[in-house]
């Protein structure tokens, strides 16, 4: 898989981003980088929607045949959506971390603050991929 890093997304250092959505909401998934990283994934843990989360809290599981990594929260809020078709197909997320194998949609917590997520140019230079 080529690594790009969509520049409207913003990267956690636990390599989740954060895709505004123009109704409010937020998506939630992992980056190309992190699942280059994890190898062939086979389980994928969610949170039950209406879960609280916040930021800097696991939220679920990515377990691959390499390793199992937590997912962090990189916004407080409340889940409204989670990906049904990752958890039956984590090969979803494999092939297309910022498209069909997006994790959550988040309503953001009030006062969310994005500013300790990183840019998408600083976000690959963070990994070595400038």
């Amino acid at each position: 898989m080529s690594q790009h890093f969509p520049p409207e997304l913003l990267y956690a250092d636990s390599h989740e981003y954060v895709r505004r959505n123009a109704d409010g909401t937020v998506t939630v998934g992992i980056s190309a980088f992190a699942v280059e990283e994890l190898g062939d994934i086979v389980f994928v843990e969610l949170p039950e929607e209406g879960t609280q989360l916040e930021q800097g809290s696991s939220f679920g599981t990515v377990e691959s045949v390499k390793a199992v990594e937590e997912l962090v929260a990189p916004v407080p809020g409340t889940v409204l959506r989670r990906n049904e078709a990752v958890l039956a197909s984590p090969e979803d997320l494999q092939n297309d971390p910022y498209g069909d194998g997006w994790l959550l949609q988040l309503e953001p917590a009030p006062d969310a603050s994005t500013d300790g997520l990183r840019s998408a140019a600083a976000y690959a230079a963070q990994v070595g991929r400038t």
